[in-house]
């Protein structure tokens, strides 16, 4: 996944290839947390500012409430973490996922 590039135009790119890393993963049973990590300073301050990656954007995505969603942006380490509580606690019938490892993908193709 590549950053924004010196001199590269404001275009709309999907954060899939802004970003270096997007993971996810539970934060115990019943939260989950989302880790966005940008290759430089221009990449970061570009999602950090769109408002596709806004608490309100991100709870629409995942049929939150704002309120349910944290967003911690963490310049030194141009990182966005996003926490949020899971729609079934991990293991429960009904869970395709209880790793929380394929939640990030709705945020894949947001263009930033």
């Amino acid at each position: 996944m590549a950053g924004l590039r010196r001199g590269e135009s404001m275009t709309s790119l999907p954060l899939s290839q802004l970003a270096r890393v997007v993971r996810s993963k539970n934060a115990g049973p019943l939260c989950l947390t989302i880790d966005l990590f940008f290759p430089d300073q221009p990449s970061f301050e570009r999602a950090r500012d769109s408002q596709a990656l806004s608490r309100s954007a991100v709870a629409a995505l995942y049929g939150l409430e704002a309120a349910q969603v944290l967003r911690f942006d963490l310049e030194a380490i141009k990182a966005i973490k996003l926490s949020m509580p899971r729609r079934l606690c991990a293991g429960d019938p009904g869970d395709g996922d209880v790793y929380g490892a394929q939640q990030h993908a709705p945020l894949l193709d947001l263009q930033l």
